[in-house]
């Protein structure tokens, strides 16, 4: 039972035994005391003065005074106009800081038996990963992981959009201009030479277009005239029809993709447990197509394309097949979508996927409940904001976006150069270097992105992100690297780290506080689908320690049990901090 539970139902006794009144929990309002107020837990009393028919003030007294002396965790109280505030006594702190050293799953829920499927990442195989494909990512592996210490069983999924008119730019830009070049001859990961086939096609579509204008047509005529455009949607027909040579190009050129992805993948530590192809669910998409035709929740036009009329929901008519009868993305998502639940029977199924896409998402769940599938509310779109660097925007078909490969090997650079300019490196070999480096690089990329609310956007600047001081991942990964330090050297003197119920003074009661509150913080993080929670937790819990280092001594202790008890403290805050980093894919270093 949490405290603020046990003591809104002390609250409740009170109200009943002084006004007898029964209260429902709703009434009652427990909360954190602000920090400007004396007291840890704070009961607003405005609601009770209809009960009490006294003044705020009174009221306040007469319930504090009840709860002081029925209440053992109450040491003492104040009331400010309405607000009671509780003091909670430095024994029951204690108390708690021996359950949190004594569990080995502090932070971790049991079994809910929920089911949840996770989908993110979702790349395109004409380019490689860039800066925003690493949001997702890291938002998506993250999340999952959340997931999984609030007890539920997730699948982490990723959905490849290996089909379509933009891989077949890719394609036939490669078959016309690259004169037989490959991963091997080019010495260019497979991902960013298709992508550079896919830059090119564009080129090649602008030359195109500005000679059409120059003969007279407009921009829109000159679009509509491109014959590269026609000759890449003849590619696709081709594909969707089973051309053997189409096949084959798109085989071999998505494998060079598959393998740069991979490779990216493995070094950002994301996993799935299942990928998916476009190319094997587009067409279950088309036979639910035909089932909403034959139940006139679809319609086909003279044309031959099929439409779902979405006006009298507020929305707009959503095409889900061409004229010519080939797919577009909801057609798939739609198939996917069916597929999924088919496989695992999911209780919620959560989508990654960048707000520009959140109409894309209302239509999906609309449709699939006109199709009469109740487990359409189960879909939830974690909708996150855009990446953007300090120069703006990213254009992937400009060429302009930044690299995934780059950025983070642009990351462990910056962070061997900030470490050798502090000189914090002494006394270590050069294969710990070369780990360290990379833990730190990817430490501050992980931390800089998940920190920030996902629904926001966000600017993303490298050289800040990279920083050993304020909110950063080397600034948390600093600290547990200094408490190991400590723990170390305590080792070295044969002192030992034991809990022994020594008194504590009001700077470890905040520490305590705060390690207490790390599963409420974990369950909050997974409700709202938010890592920054739990990042910015281990900000506040390495700045706690921080302050507590400089102002508190704890090797040169003299009272040996004192010292011995802030031994376990501080080796519980590393603890904690490495399982919440671990929950952000941030790997804590012994030493610095």
């Amino acid at each position: 039972m949490s405290l603020e539970f046990h003591i809104t139902n002390k609250l409740t006794e009170a109200v009943k035994v002084l006004y007898g009144y029964e209260v429902s929990g709703e009434i009652l309002q427990v909360q954190t005391t602000r920090k400007e107020f004396e007291g840890d837990l704070t009961a607003v009393i405005f609601p009770l003065l209809k009960i009490s028919k006294k003044s705020p003030e009174e009221t306040g007294h007469e319930i504090g005074k009840f709860l002081f002396e029925n209440v053992t965790e109450i040491s003492s109280y104040n009331v400010v106009k309405g607000f009671l505030n509780l003091t909670i006594s430095d024994e029951y702190w204690i108390n708690s800081l021996k359950t949190i050293i004594s569990s080995e799953s502090w932070g971790t829920f049991p079994r809910s038996g929920k089911k949840v499927m996770v989908e993110f990442s979702s790349p395109n195989t004409n380019k490689p990963l860039h800066l925003g494909h690493i949001r997702n990512n890291l938002l998506g592996w993250s999340v999952a992981k959340l997931l999984e210490c609030n007890g539920h069983e997730v699948i982490k999924v990723n959905l490849v959009n290996d089909r379509g008119i933009h891989i077949c730019k890719s394609m036939l830009a490669w078959k016309r201009e690259s004169n037989g070049e490959t991963p091997d001859t080019s010495g260019l990961k497979g991902d960013h030479l298709v992508g550079k086939y896919y830059v090119i096609f564009n080129d090649l579509l602008k030359k195109e277009i500005e000679t059409l204008v120059e003969s007279g047509m407009t921009k829109e005529e000159a679009e509509k005239s491109s014959q590269l455009l026609k000759d890449a949607q003849q590619m696709l027909l081709k594909w969707e029809q089973g051309d053997k040579e189409t096949v084959n190009l798109w085989k071999k050129m998505n494998g060079w993709v598959y393998d740069g992805f991979d490779q990216t993948y493995n070094r950002l530590g994301v996993s799935f447990d299942k990928t998916y192809y476009e190319s094997n669910t587009y067409l279950l998409g088309k036979e639910l197509v035909s089932k909403g035709l034959s139940q006139n929740v679809f319609t086909r036009k003279d044309n031959g394309s099929v439409w779902c009329d979405l006006t009298s929901d507020g929305l707009d008519e959503k095409l889900l097949l061409r004229s010519d009868g080939t797919s577009v993305y909801m057609t798939q998502d739609l198939g996917t979508a069916h597929q999924r639940y088919s496989e695992y029977s999911f209780d919620e199924h959560i989508y990654v996927v960048g707000n520009e896409q959140n109409y894309h998402f209302q239509v999906l769940k609309l449709i699939l409940k006109k199709l009469g599938y109740k487990w359409a509310d189960n879909i939830y779109h974690l909708s996150y904001g855009m990446v953007e660097l300090p120069q703006g925007k990213m254009k992937s078909r400009e060429g302009t976006v930044v690299d995934a490969d780059d950025l983070i090997q642009s990351m462990v650079t910056t962070a061997k150069e900030t470490s050798m300019e502090l000189g914090k490196l002494e006394n270590m070999d050069e294969e710990y270097k070369s780990t360290l480096f990379e833990l730190l690089g990817l430490g501050a990329l992980k931390y800089f992105i998940l920190k920030v609310d996902p629904k926001k956007t966000m600017l993303f600047d490298p050289k800040e992100s990279i920083d050993f001081n304020g909110n950063t991942g080397p600034f948390i990964q600093y600290t547990h690297a200094r408490i190991k330090s400590i723990l170390r050297k305590a080792e070295e003197q044969n002192i030992k780290a034991v809990f022994n119920s020594a008194p504590v003074n009001p700077i470890e009661i905040e520490i305590i506080k705060l390690l207490n509150s790390f599963p409420a913080k974990i369950k909050e993080a997974g409700d709202a689908h938010s890592p920054a929670l739990v990042a910015n937790y281990c900000y506040d819990l390495a700045k706690e320690f921080n302050h507590y280092y400089h102002e508190i001594p704890i090797l040169k202790e003299s009272d040996l049990s004192v010292r011995s008890q802030r031994l376990v403290l501080i080796d519980t805050i590393a603890k904690i901090l490495s399982r919440g980093m671990a929950i952000l894919g941030i790997t804590l270093p012994e030493r610095m």
